[in-house]
């Protein structure tokens, strides 16, 4: 994190690395006070060797000196070191990162990994739910923050400033929200109350909603107004395009000058469908791997595709032709209506199954995993994982334990290679195991114990429609850490999920 020169000015002030620090350190011994002693505290619970972690540091350093000056600390504990202080706030992951109001509220921190979206959503816990506004006030609130909303409601509107005062109680790690009785505000805004303008430092620079003060109404109007027309993929945006809940469509380029110019040309197209899918450019120069998982070549730029994110369908638009405004139209036009058929990534399935863990492919996730009658436990890996590798003879027992019980006909035991097939959820990292529980499809019970045979089957067990429990012969524990997961492509493509 520091240069060579850098430490030695520091060692000749008599200054160690960690004295220049803005982010506080602290055990088992300094921890409670701290927490105490500090109105607001974000605390990165770490291992020094975690990958994530080191890439997380400099981010975190430079949040914490932004805002050591509004007086919101950061604070790390090594769980190397602290491994008792770290379990007794539940860590199982690293890095972990919680927010402080005292010992007694905690909640997990739940923004980007970077700094700026650090520094925002620190100063967004830092305040009320709703800033209470005034002509003094109301100018720079505008643009304290990329997105900011602001009411204007009358003060005998109860109803409605109980409803606003919900959804920003609900949406404060997202947005600032303000509000303000003054009508001479609303009308110099142009606006009578009751009534929400949400001012943004993109596109039209803000947008008004004027309809009933209703929860989904107003949520769906932050949603919608609050994603830029034409956005860019990126390590700050592409986690809240995959949760959005609507489809998105790529634009690859790999030049700044061919996104604005393809970005400007579809813009008529995004407009039309506003709120029902996403349009955004993203950078072929540094994540063109990511193409590959929409179905896309790595090679040909520029590109483009839909994912539906719900279901992690993908619908690659043809890299022989042209991409032009005329041309895209009519593609989404059929992809609205229903018209184009997804494209699936899939391995032949298998003739016969070889071994007790069953093989699943692309084409044959569905009538396998998906079957209603049968606890699916399925593993998603990678051939060059590591971790998938230490797991296989463990998953292999596993497998031949419940083939020769008597739950043989209703725990399925099954994986599938996730770079070679396409499967309808975004998986992270690998390897990662889901139990879909039969009954309940839509329900899978993510798995984030120990890779031990015996942790296993006490989680199908536990969360499976059969309670199927199987002994088995006392056996150690895989030394694999629960979170330590590999990124789900290459080196290449580890961009696109790592870092987007």
């Amino acid at each position: 994190m520091y240069s060579a020169f850098f430490l030695g000015l520091l060692a000749a002030a008599g200054v160690s690395a960690a004295d220049a620090s803005d982010v506080t350190q602290l055990n088992k011994d300094t921890f409670s006070d701290f927490i105490k002693g500090n109105d607001l505290v974000l605390a990165e619970f770490f291992a020094p060797w975690c990958g994530h972690c080191k890439a997380l540091a400099p981010e975190y350093e430079e949040a914490a000196t932004t805002l050591k000056e509004k007086s919101i600390k950061l604070a790390k504990v090594d769980c190397t070191e602290e491994s008792e202080l770290c379990q007794s706030y539940g860590v199982e992951g690293y890095p972990t990162l919680k927010i402080f109001r005292g010992l007694e509220s905690i909640t997990p921190y739940t923004g980007q990994r970077k700094a700026a979206a650090i520094t925002s959503y620190m100063i967004k816990q830092s305040l009320p739910a709703v800033s209470l506004l005034t002509s003094e006030t109301l100018e720079d609130f505008k643009t304290a923050d990329k997105v900011v909303l602001v009411a204007y409601i009358d003060a005998s509107d109860k109803a409605s400033n109980e409803t606003y005062t919900k959804i920003a109680e609900k949406y404060r790690d997202s947005y600032l929200f303000g509000a303000t009785n003054d009508a001479a505000l609303a009308e110099a805004e142009g606006v009578k109350s009751p009534a929400i303008i949400l001012y943004k430092q993109f596109d039209e620079g803000k947008a008004t909603f004027t309809d009933k003060f209703e929860d989904e109404a107003i949520e769906k109007f932050a949603k919608v107004a609050s994603t830029p027309l034409i956005g860019e993929v990126g390590p700050d945006t592409y986690s809240g395009y995959m949760s959005a809940g609507i489809p998105l469509a790529y634009i690859f380029s790999e030049t700044a000058d061919e996104r604005k110019s393809l970005g400007d040309a579809l813009k008529p197209i995004a407009e039309k469908y506003r709120g029902k899918i996403n349009f955004a450019t993203i950078d072929a120069s540094s994540f063109g791997a990511h193409a590959g998982n929409l179905n896309l070549k790595t090679d040909k730029f520029p590109s483009f595709a839909i994912q539906e994110t719900v279901k992690n369908q993908k619908f690659p638009f043809d890299q022989e032709k042209e991409i032009t405004h005329d041309a895209i139209s009519a593609f989404v036009d059929d992809f609205a209506a229903g018209k184009i058929e997804p494209s699936l990534k899939s391995e032949a399935i298998p003739e016969k199954q070889e071994g007790p863990v069953t093989v699943v492919v692309g084409k044959s996730y569905e009538s396998i995993v998906l079957d209603d009658t049968k606890d699916v436990l399925i593993e998603f890996y990678a051939p060059w994982c590591g971790h998938c590798k230490a797991l296989a003879p463990k998953y292999e027992d596993l497998a031949s334990l419940y083939a020769n019980s008597e739950f043989k006909d209703k725990v399925v035991i099954a994986k599938v290679d996730a770079t070679a097939n396409d499967v309808p959820d975004e998986i992270q990292g690998f390897p990662t195991i889901k139990l879909y529980p039969a009954g309940s499809k839509d329900k899978p019970v993510n798995y984030s114990g120990s890779r031990t045979v015996e942790d296993l089957v006490k989680f199908i067990k536990e969360n499976g429609k059969y309670k199927a429990g199987v002994s088995e012969k006392k056996e150690e524990e895989t030394p694999v850490a629960p979170a330590a997961t590999e990124s789900t492509s290459s080196e290449a493509a580890q961009e696109t999920h790592d870092e987007l």
